[in-house]
Formats: structure tokens, sequence, C-alpha cells
């Protein structure tokens, strides 16, 4: 068993290219822009409608939730906000979380910086949090997202059958999991 407030004191993560920072209302303009993104909203199957004022507010409530690690994807480069990346659904008497990540579309698509940020993750979330598990789903017309968790190391456990439905067509959602046991896949080129 894990503490229930394992992430209070969530850490800025550094890497490469990008740098995971806690989400607070500086994180705005580029979380807001993601959330806008049709492209982004497709590959997580976000059909909710967020306001401003919504988004402000979660922002602003961030550092509240000790349960939970929001991180704001910055792009070391220019500071630019390119995306999120989430551990959530908490389960500490099973050391396990949930994984989610959002990027800003296609002009950060394909530049390594979701195989970064996820590897970033794993390894807080492994090392320093002491978690055992983390899982996520992805949805089967996202075969660039699996070949980045496949490459993290994760794998798949099944499948959700016509978990969503967008655009009027049915989709299967593939349960995919790493455990700290489990070997971490050597980083290469980025995907």
């Amino acid at each position: 068993m894990i503490r229930a407030d394992v992430f209070r004191d969530q850490p800025v993560l550094h890497g490469r290219s990008i740098r995971l920072e806690p989400q607070t209302e500086r994180h705005f303009d580029g979380i807001w822009r993601m959330l806008g993104d049709e492209e982004s909203n497709r590959l997580t199957g976000t059909h909710q409608q967020f306001t401003e004022p919504q988004i402000r507010q979660w922002l602003a409530t961030r550092r509240e939730h000790h349960d939970r690690a929001d991180w704001a994807v910055v792009r070391r480069a220019d500071g630019a906000v390119v995306g999120e990346v989430v551990l959530n659904d908490l389960d500490p008497d099973n050391a396990s979380v949930s994984f989610r990540i959002g990027l800003l579309g296609p002009e950060v698509f394909g530049r390594g910086i979701g195989t970064e940020a996820t590897r970033l993750v794993v390894a807080y979330a492994f090392d320093v949090a002491g978690l055992h598990r983390i899982s996520l789903d992805v949805f089967d017309f996202n075969p660039r997202a699996r070949r980045v968790y496949e490459k993290c190391g994760f794998t798949v456990e099944g499948v959700h059958r016509d978990a969503l439905r967008w655009e009027g067509r049915w989709h299967d959602a593939l349960f995919m999991a790493m455990l700290s046991t489990d070997p971490r896949p050597e980083e290469s080129a980025p995907a």
C-alpha cells in the first residue's frame, strides 16, 4: 500500500526536449489550445466541451488534489505548453494508477514528445512514487500512440469492445498496462 496523498509534492520532471511542470493557471493558454484541437480530442476520445472558466478553475485547484498528478508538457526550446500528462484514478491499496496523455495536435505529433513524456512519468511513478502498476486505454484508430506505449514497456492486456462511439462508428479500446517489475526498454531514437 502507498500513501493516498502520494502526489502531494509533485515535482517538475526534466527531459531532453521537454519538462513536465505541475499544472497551474499559468499553463492555461496551452491547455486551452490542446482541449480545442479536434484531432487531439478524437485521439483521446474526448467528447466533452469545456468552458474557459471551467479550465481556469481546474488549473487553480490542481495543487489541492494529492491523489493525482497533472503535468503540463512544456517544450524546452521555447517554453510552449504542448500538452498534458496525467496519473489519475489512484488505488493506494494496490499501488496502481491510470495514465493519460494529450498533445497539441499535428504540430507536436511525431517528434518524440509523447515518448519522452511517457518515459519520464513511468520512471517517476515507479522509481519515486513507489507505484506497482500503471494502466491506460488507447483507441484502435491510434496506432501511433500504441507504438509509443509499447516502446515504453506497456503491453496489451485486453480489448474493451465498442468502447467509443465517434462520428457514428464504434471503436475498440486496447487496455494496456505496465508493472514496476516489467523490464523497461532501453531508450532509442524518438518515436
